[in-house]
C-alpha cells in the first residue's frame, strides 16, 4: 500500500484508463470536476452525473476542449430520483456505452450545521437520501454492469462528519463507510472482484466548503486538483487487488499540487 504522499503524487502512465467508463457523481464542480477531467484525461470516457445541468455542460466543454474522449451527461436530483430512475440509468450506461467500469460515488449535500434537536424531518429525509440512499441505489443498479467489467472500481467521497452539530450529514457519511466495508466482504473475492476504496480529502476550496464555512479565508486551503492522485491510482489497475483502504488526508498546503498538472 502506498503512503499518504505516494498517493497524492502518483501520476499514471498515458491512457491507463483507456477504453473504460467511468460514472462520477457531483461532477459538476469541486472535486467531482477535477477527477473527471483527470480520469478523461488519462483515456476513460466519463459520465457526468450532477443536477446543475449548465455546470455538467461546462464540463464537458472542459474535456471536449482539451481533445479527450467524447464524456456523457446524466443529469439527475439525486434528492428525488427513484429506484426506477437508477434502472433506467444502468439500463443506458449498457445500451449506449457498452457498460461500465467504475464509479465514484462523490455528490454531497451538507444543508446546514445545526443541533440535533433542531433537525427537522424534511431536511433530515433530503439530507439521507442525497449523501446516503442515493448512493445504494447507484450501485446496486450498477453492479451488474461492474460485475462484468475486467478491471471494476467503486471509490467514496469520505468526510470525518462523527461530530456535533453534523447530523444527518454525519450519519449519512458514517452509513456511507458501513456500505464502503460490507460491499468490500462481499467482493473481495477471486471470481467477481471489485476494488472498493474511500478518501477522505479533508477541507478543499469547494463551493460546498465555502456555502458552509462563510467566515474561513478559502485562500488557505488547497485546489480540488491537488488530490486526484489517489482517486486516479484506486481507479485504474495500477491498484490491483487493493481493497477496503480508507485513506485520510489531513489539511493540504494551499499551494499543493498534484505531480501531474
Amino acid at each position: 500500500m502506498k503512503t499518504n504522499q505516494e498517493l497524492l503524487n502518483y501520476c499514471p502512465k498515458a491512457q491507463l484508463l483507456k477504453d473504460r467508463v467511468i460514472l462520477v457523481t457531483g461532477a459538476g464542480s469541486g472535486v467531482g470536476r477535477a477527477i473527471s477531467l483527470a480520469y478523461a484525461r488519462f483515456g476513460a470516457t466519463i459520465v457526468l452525473l450532477g443536477k446543475i445541468l449548465k455546470d455538467l455542460e461546462y464540463v464537458y466543454d472542459e474535456i471536449e476542449a482539451a481533445g479527450y474522449p467524447e464524456p456523457a451527461i446524466y443529469p439527475l436530483n439525486m434528492e428525488g430520483a427513484t429506484a426506477k430512475d437508477y434502472h433506467d440509468m444502468a439500463t443506458t450506461f449498457t445500451d449506449k456505452l457498452g457498460g461500465l467500469d467504475g464509479i465514484v460515488l462523490n455528490a454531497g449535500w451538507l444543508p446546514a450545521f445545526m443541533p440535533f434537536k433542531e433537525y427537522d424531518v424534511e431536511t433530515w429525509s433530503k439530507t439521507l437520501s442525497v449523501n446516503l440512499h442515493a448512493n445504494f441505489l447507484i450501485t446496486q443498479s450498477c453492479l451488474p454492469l461492474l460485475e462484468a467489467s475486467k478491471d471494476p472500481a467503486i471509490i467514496f467521497s469520505a468526510h470525518d462528519s462523527l461530530k456535533a452539530y453534523n447530523g444527518a450529514f454525519g450519519i449519512a457519511k458514517a452509513g456511507t463507510q458501513a456500505m464502503m466495508d460490507i460491499l468490500t466482504d462481499e467482493y473481495d473475492l477471486d471470481e467477481n472482484f471489485i476494488r472498493i476504496n474511500s478518501i477522505d480529502t479533508g477541507p478543499l476550496r469547494t463551493q460546498m466548503r465555502k456555502s458552509n464555512y462563510p467566515g474561513e479565508d478559502m485562500s488557505t486551503l488547497a485546489l480540488p486538483e491537488s488530490v486526484v492522485g489517489p482517486y486516479l491510482y484506486f481507479m485504474g489497475p495500477d491498484a490491483d487487488k487493493e481493497t477496503g483502504h480508507k485513506v485520510t488526508f489531513e489539511k493540504l498546503p494551499a499551494d499543493a499540487k498534484w505531480s501531474g498538472e
